[in-house]
């Protein structure tokens, strides 16, 4: 494949994510969105507890709010203990009329399950990269391995899939293949446009740049990509125009990453 080629193929598949993006949310990312909204953000308090108990839990709710997603507590699981606050309204015999009781917030203890802790129907989820990857795979991480960038598997947050780290990517372990495929694309992107003087402030940019050039590095190589792109970048609130203002640092570092896949020469990224 030559240069021209890879240049050809980012800009079509751009083309396809900017329609996407354009087109707003998808209905399995609205699904998931709907979803988070059900949790609760816990104190860094709450937070500790919770990993204190149960410290693999990822996803965790209240009984009630559980059924509500369709799901329910599995016989004989042990509820996680956590804080919440209770407003108590104290009645004073020295109130006038038509005064209002004090309140007064007390906390009690209350349970919590993590989703390992229920049955029931499948948690939605954004659209992910399918398909078969095959060589290409391996050849990604030769290209990582060339740049001088290491490759682990260590202290990956367990709300990502992979992390940049500045000379070193992380990734989960046991991705599915095509998944791996992506998320290896996408840290190597961040590696390569977001090391530099010229890196961007805003983190829906850099995710945007990134995953942009994760989509059209998939579609390049076959995988199935639908709207995983679209969902990812939408969830850190990008949108058209976010993808537009990056275009061409995008095209230039998908087309680095495709023609040295193929084992040819193309122009460098702008940003190392």
């Amino acid at each position: 494949m030559k240069a021209e080629q890879a240049k050809k193929i980012a800009d079509q598949a751009l083309e396809q994510l900017a329609d996407a993006l354009a087109r707003g949310k998808s209905e399995a990312l609205t699904r998931y969105l709907a979803m988070l909204a059900k949790f609760h953000k816990y104190s860094f308090g709450n937070v500790l507890m919770i990993l204190s108990q149960k410290p693999d839990a990822t996803h965790v709710a209240g009984f009630h709010t559980w059924r509500q997603m369709g799901r329910f507590v599995k016989k004989g699981e042990k509820g996680i203990v956590i804080i919440a606050p209770m407003t108590i309204r104290k009645e004073s015999d020295d109130a006038k009329d038509g005064e209002q009781p004090e309140s007064i917030l007390r906390f009690r203890g209350v349970y919590v399950f993590d989703v390992s802790q229920t049955d029931g129907e499948p948690l939605p989820e954004p659209a992910r990269v399918s398909g078969d990857p095959s060589g290409f795979t391996a050849r990604v991480k030769t290209i990582i391995a060339e740049r001088g960038i290491t490759l682990d598997h260590t202290d990956v947050p367990s709300d990502a899939l992979g992390v940049s780290r500045g000379g070193r990517i992380s990734i989960q372990p046991d991705l599915e293949p095509a998944i791996e495929f992506s998320v290896l694309v996408h840290e190597l992107a961040h590696e390569l446009l977001h090391r530099g003087d010229d890196r961007p402030a805003s983190k829906t940019v850099r995710e945007t740049e990134a995953e942009a050039v994760a989509f059209v590095v998939s579609q390049a190589i076959g995988l199935e990509t639908g709207t995983a792109a679209s969902d990812y970048i939408q969830l850190f609130d990008g949108k058209a125009e976010t993808l537009a203002a990056s275009l061409d640092r995008i095209q230039k570092t998908a087309a680095e990453i495709i023609a040295a896949l193929h084992g040819v020469a193309a122009e460098p990224a702008e940003a190392a």
